[in-house]
């Protein structure tokens, strides 16, 4: 199973800043076993969120040519849960010290204003034309972002 795990995306700024949400919904999958009778979002999952996010950042910032991928945590912090019903605020920022072949970032998640996560990780870019049809994920990009009306 593949988890979509941008919900929406409320604001860019190229190569620099992307935002976005994690609505999470009580018939997620993850939440059956995680935990029986006590369901919690599993942190690497907001860790992938993240990381997801990271990717519009890059594909949205290329024209839709790179996608990011996360090679490496360089400091995770987790400060509290995310249950059902809970909508995570996801941020990502570029870190000074990019390299050519290595990118840094930093992501925060919240809910209701409560820190639920905070990374710095680096990592680097591939094609996206090697994982996906560009023009397809530039289409699914503009219904993330709200620019695309149904």
């Amino acid at each position: 199973m593949r988890y979509l795990l941008i919900d929406c995306i409320t604001e860019w700024q190229p190569g620099t800043l992307i935002k976005g949400i994690k609505n999470v919904a009580m018939s997620e999958d993850f939440l059956e076993y995680h935990f029986p009778k006590n369901p919690i979002m599993p942190g690497v999952l907001l860790l992938e969120a993240i990381a997801q996010l990271t990717g519009w950042l890059e594909a949205a910032s290329s024209d839709f040519k790179d996608w990011f991928l996360i090679n490496k945590v360089l400091k995770c912090n987790f400060y509290g849960f995310a249950f059902p019903g809970d909508q995570v605020e996801l941020e990502v920022t570029s870190v000074v010290g990019n390299t050519p072949d290595t990118k840094r970032y930093r992501g925060v998640g919240t809910v209701r204003g409560k820190k639920k996560i905070a990374v710095d990780f680096e990592g680097t870019l591939m094609s996206l034309e090697d994982i996906e049809d560009s023009n397809a994920q530039r289409r699914f990009f503009s219904l993330l972002t709200r620019e695309s009306k149904l």
